[in-house]
């Protein structure tokens, strides 16, 4: 997905940012390849301005995720990943060996999706669900566990006793 520059500069408008060329890159970074980490969207910062600090990079993100304009996700074992679909109740795959990650949409609806048992006071606006299993990249049919050496790729053994 890619948004025109004029569509970034309304949005940085609107949630009380100036508009400033490493801003438009970050956010076309982000839009054009979602759930990248700072160093990623850094280096196709520096592809479209030469050179940007990654100070300057984080400091962006930072204000963007601030406004609303990016959501941060931080899937353990992993580094910060940026994205720009937001306002949407979604949450994330990713695969266990790669760190893929991809969008699920939320089969409730509306945010959120999940009600604890006790809120402690809490006011709940958000769950974030992030799920873990094998990508078709890494589920190499017969292979072994690109994960946990020695041990069956997870689903793959219940599939197998199903298909016979």
């Amino acid at each position: 997905m890619h948004t025109d520059d004029t569509d970034f500069r309304t949005r940085l408008r609107a949630a009380g940012l100036r508009v400033t060329a490493p801003r438009l890159a970050v956010l076309d970074a982000v839009t054009a390849h979602p759930h990248s980490d700072a160093d990623t969207v850094a280096t196709a910062v520096r592809e479209k301005l030469g050179s940007v600090s990654i100070q300057a990079i984080y400091d962006v993100l930072h204000a963007c995720v601030r406004s609303g304009l990016l959501r941060r996700i931080e899937p353990a074992g992993s580094a910060a990943l940026y994205e720009a679909r937001i306002g949407d109740n979604h949450h994330h795959l990713v695969c266990r060996s790669c760190g893929t990650v991809v969008d699920i949409d939320c089969v409730v609806g509306s945010a959120p999706c999940l009600e604890p048992g006790h809120d402690h006071g809490f006011v709940i606006d958000e769950a974030e669900v992030v799920f873990w299993g094998l990508c078709p990249n890494c589920r190499r049919p017969g292979g072994e566990n690109p994960v946990y050496p020695g041990e069956p790729v997870p689903g793959r053994v219940a599939a197998e006793e199903a298909s016979q």
